[in-house]
């Protein structure tokens, strides 16, 4: 499991960094518009989930990898790289700021760790829907929250169209699979 801490460490200190590269000029604002992005960190639980050998080691790597995105991306939120000198009440005000991320990590992050396993385990279709449409639909969902203000709709199509050729992937992978007639453990059925 310490990977998957070590992956979500980096995966959220380098979504924050991302997200501040506009400010040197160095990238552009579409950088931004990726950082703000939901789905990635979907995706990583997922990840962290395929991993697994057992639906509750698979649910617990979900968890632990988002909550470490969030301290990876806490951590360079208040870091030096960020300019920021850090004090305690910085750390608590980040932490107050973000409780709809941080309970929907909660949520999202053992059941896409889960989903992940599923994966694995029998090319579960409603896994494989989940990661599609995380990605496909996001834009929708924000635009409809009113949410959308800022967002660059390059980085969403590009977005939607990763969404699309993620789920054209798991259609082709997952035919192969049932066409070897192949069962949950890989074994002929």
């Amino acid at each position: 499991m310490a990977f998957v801490v070590f992956i979500g460490l980096v995966f959220g200190g380098a979504d924050q960094f991302l997200g501040s590269l506009h400010a040197a000029q160095a990238m552009g604002w579409w950088t931004i518009s990726v950082s703000g992005l939901s789905a990635p960190w979907l995706l990583v639980p997922f990840a962290a989930g395929r991993l697994q050998r057992a639906p509750r080691r698979a649910i617990v790597a979900g968890l632990l990898v988002t909550l470490a995105a969030l301290a990876g991306y806490f951590a360079m939120t208040l870091s030096p790289l960020e300019g920021v000198h850090f004090r305690w009440a910085d750390l608590w005000g980040l932490i107050a700021s973000n409780r709809l991320n941080e309970v929907g990590g909660f949520v999202a992050g053992p059941a896409f760790g889960w989903l992940g396993y599923r994966w694995r385990v029998c090319r579960s279709w409603v896994a494989a829907g989940a990661v599609a449409c995380a990605l496909c639909l996001e834009p929708v969902v924000v635009a409809a929250a009113r949410r959308s203000a800022g967002r660059s709709d390059l980085v969403w199509g590009v977005e939607v169209l990763a969404g699309l050729a993620t789920g054209a992937y798991f259609f082709v992978v997952n035919r192969g699979y049932r066409g070897a007639g192949l069962g949950p453990s890989g074994e002929g059925n």
